[in-house]
C-alpha cells in the first residue's frame, strides 16, 4: 500500500511488474462477457437497433433492461460512466415519499397520493428483485412538541396502510425513553416521543450497474464513455445518432428504429439537438450529502428529522459503516460534476447539532458530494421542493422520445412506461410485448443467500467485515471476486475499509470500469464515504488498471489528474 502520495504530479506507470491474475480452469467463467471492446464492435457494426437509449443512469439502464427482456435489439450509450451523475448521488433510500404523502393529505393532491402509492409498490419490488443491494431499514422520527405526536404517528400509519400487503414493517409510537434507547445519540432535552417506521435502503451506483449488466445478459449492447454528438434523420424522422468514444476520440453512427432520451438533468440538451427551438422542460435542484463516521448513527437504524428551519425533511442513515446525512434542495445550474457549497454543508451540520447530543464539526466530515435532481417544470410551483417527482414522456415531431423526472424507487415503472410508448410510437413488434421485469431479479440476486458472508469466511478466509461487504455488494457474484483473492491482490485497498485490491481487477474485466474514478466512486463506494482514503488509493488503483488495460505513461498521468480533480472538486 502506497500511502498519501503527491497526486498532483504525473504518475510514472512504466515498467510495472504486476502478475496478471488468471482464473484456474476449474473455476473458469465466461471471459469478456461484458467486455467494452466487444460492445463497441457491435455498436460500430452498422446494424439497425430497435431502440437506441441515450443515458446510463437509473432510467436509461432500466429502459434498456425492460426493452431487452421483451426481446428487442437494444443499444445504450452513456457519455460518462454508468450512474456517474444523479443516479449515484441519492440518499440511498427506496421509499414511497413521506413528504409527498403529507402534501397529498394537506392539499388533497391526487398526483402526490399516486406518487406515494406507486412508490411503495415499487419499493417492495426493488427489495425483492435486488436482495443483495437493498434492505429494510428502521427509522426513528424524534418529536419535540406534543402537537406533533398524533400528527406524525397517524401520517406514518397511513404510509403503512398505503403499502397494503407489500408493507415491510409496522410503525410504532415510541415513548421518550424508548426513543432514546433506540437512538441514544438524540438530544434528550425537550424530547416528547418518537415514531419508528420502516423504509428501504439500497446501493444506487451498484444498482444502476447491475441493471446495465443484466440488460446485456439479455442481449443489450451497452457502453459507457460514449457521447451522443448529434441526431441523424431520414425524411425528417430521427433514425439514430452520431456518437464519439470519449476515451479514444473515434466517431461513428448508430442506427435505430427509435431513440429514447433518458439523460436526466441533460434531457433538454438532447431535445435541442433534435429541435434547437424546443422549450426547456427540466428544472434542476441540487441535493448534497455529507458523510460522518459511524458514531453518528446505528448499524440498523436511521433518523428522520421531520422538519427543518425551512420545512424540509433530513435523514441520518447508516451506510457502508458510516453515517450518511442529507439532503438539501436548492435551485442549481446544470453542470456535469456539481460541488457541494459551504452554505449547504453548514446547513446539514447545523441540523445535526440541533438534534444530536454529540458535538459535530466541519473536520468530522469524511466526504461530501452533490447531485442534480431532474425535475419537470411546473409554472405554478413556488420552489423546487414543491415540484412533483413524477415522470413525463414526450414525443417530438421528429420522433425523439424523452422520459424525464421521476425518482430512483420508481425507475422500473418509468422504464415500463417508456418502452410501452416506444413500441407504439415506433411501430415495433416485440417478441414479448408485455413488461417482463416485475419479478426479474437483477445480476447478483438470483441465487442470493442471506448467509453467504459466512460461506465466504469459511471458504476463502475473509475477515468478517470483508465477507459482509462482498456479500452485500456482489450478491451471488461475490465468489467470482473472491477468486482473485491471491497474495498479490487479496489485500485491502486501504486500511480501515473492507474494499479489496481484487475488486479493481474484477471491475475492469467484468464491470466495464475504464477510469480510476470509475472504480473509486461507483464500482466501490470509497470516494463517497472517505475522500482521504480514496485519494490514498489512487496510485494502487492506477497501477492495477494500467496493467490490466495496457496504459502508457500519458494515460496514467491523465488518469491521475482526473481522479485528483474529481476527488477535490466534485465527483
Amino acid at each position: 500500500m502506497q500511502g498519501h502520495s503527491d497526486l498532483s504530479a504525473p504518475f510514472d506507470c512504466s515498467g510495472f511488474m504486476i502478475e496478471r491474475l488468471q482464473v484456474s480452469e476449474a473455476e473458469e467463467y465466461e471471459e469478456g462477457d461484458v467486455s467494452r471492446e466487444q460492445h463497441l464492435e457491435k455498436l460500430k457494426a452498422g446494424h439497425t437497433f430497435d431502440l437506441l437509449i441515450i443515458g446510463g443512469g437509473a432510467t436509461g439502464c432500466g429502459v434498456a433492461l425492460d426493452a431487452a427482456t421483451r426481446g428487442l435489439k437494444v443499444a445504450l450509450v452513456e457519455k460518462n460512466d454508468f450512474s456517474e451523475g444523479t443516479s449515484s448521488r441519492s440518499t440511498k433510500l427506496v421509499h414511497g415519499g413521506v413528504r409527498y404523502l403529507e402534501a397529498a393529505v394537506k392539499k388533497l393532491d391526487r398526483v402526490q397520493y399516486h406518487l406515494v402509492r406507486d412508490g411503495l409498490k415499487e419499493r417492495y419490488r426493488l427489495l425483492k428483485n435486488a436482495p443483495h443491494l437493498s434492505n429494510r431499514l428502521a427509522l426513528v422520527t424524534p418529536l419535540y412538541r406534543w402537537i406533533d405526536v398524533p400528527y406524525v404517528f397517524i401520517g406514518l400509519k397511513l404510509y403503512d396502510l398505503l403499502s397494503g400487503k407489500r408493507h415491510i414493517g409496522h410503525s410504532q409510537l415510541l415513548s421518550r425513553k424508548e426513543a432514546l434507547r433506540r437512538f441514544p445519540m438524540l438530544k434528550a432535552e425537550g424530547l416528547k416521543a418518537g415514531v419508528l417506521y420502516y423504509d428501504g435502503q439500497f446501493h444506487d451506483a451498484r444498482m444502476a450497474l447491475s441493471l446495465a449488466l443484466t440488460a446485456q445478459h439479455h442481449g443489450a449492447t451497452i457502453s459507457n464513455h460514449v457521447a451522443v454528438t448529434g441526431l441523424i434523420k431520414r425524411d425528417d424522422k430521427i433514425c439514430g445518432a452520431e456518437v464519439t468514444d470519449s476515451l479514444t476520440g473515434e466517431s461513428w453512427t448508430i442506427h435505430a428504429r427509435g431513440v429514447i432520451n433518458a439523460t436526466g438533468p441533460f434531457a433538454d440538451r438532447i431535445r435541442q439537438m433534435d429541435n434547437p427551438a424546443a422549450s426547456e422542460i427540466i428544472y434542476t435542484s441540487t441535493g448534497i450529502h455529507i458523510v460522518l463516521d459511524k458514531r453518528f448513527t446505528l448499524p440498523d437504524t436511521g433518523l428522520m428529522i421531520p422538519e427543518t428551519e425551512d420545512g424540509r425533511v433530513l435523514f441520518v442513515l447508516p451506510w457502508e459503516d458510516h453515517a450518511l446525512i442529507g439532503t438539501t434542495d436548492e435551485p442549481a445550474a446544470i453542470t456535469e460534476h456539481p460541488k457541494p457549497l459551504d452554505s449547504e454543508i453548514e446547513y446539514l451540520l447545523r441540523h445535526v447539532s440541533r438534534y444530536f447530543n454529540l458535538k459535530v464539526e466541519r473536520s468530522d466530515i469524511k466526504a461530501a458530494w452533490s447531485g442534480l435532481r431532474p425535475l419537470v417544470k411546473d409554472s405554478e410551483a413556488v420552489n423546487t421542493a414543491s415540484l412533483a417527482r413524477d415522470h413525463v414522456i414526450e414525443l417530438s415531431a421528429d420522433g425523439l422520445l424523452t422520459i424525464a423526472g421521476g425518482k430512483w424507487t420508481t425507475y422500473r415503472e418509468m422504464a415500463m412506461d417508456a418502452v410501452d410508448q416506444a413500441l407504439n410510437c415506433f411501430l415495433i413488434e416485440a417478441p414479448n410485448p408485455d413488461c417482463q421485469t416485475r419479478h426479474l431479479t437483477v445480476l447478483g440476486g438470483a441465487n442470493y443467500n442471506e448467509e453467504g458472508d459466512q460461506f465466504l469466511i469459511e471458504k476463502y478466509g475473509f475477515a468478517a467485515d470483508v465477507a459482509a461487504y462482498l456479500h452485500r455488494t456482489y450478491g451471488d457474484q461475490a465468489e467470482l471476486v473472491a477468486r482473485f483473492n491471491t497474495p498479490q491482490n487479496g489485500i485491502r485497498l486501504v486500511d480501515g475499509h473492507p474494499i479489496l485490491e481484487a475488486e479493481v481487477i474484477y471491475a475492469v474485466r467484468y464491470e466495464m470500469a475504464e477510469r480510476v474514478i470509475d472504480v473509486l466512486a461507483r464500482r466501490t463506494p470509497l470516494a463517497l464515504i472517505d475522500n482521504a482514503a480514496a485519494r490514498s488509493a489512487v496510485p494502487r488503483v492506477l497501477e492495477i488498471m494500467a496493467e490490466e488495460l495496457g496504459w502508457d505513461q500519458r494515460r496514467c498521468a491523465e488518469e491521475t489528474q482526473l481522479a485528483v480533480q474529481r476527488l477535490s472538486e466534485g465527483l
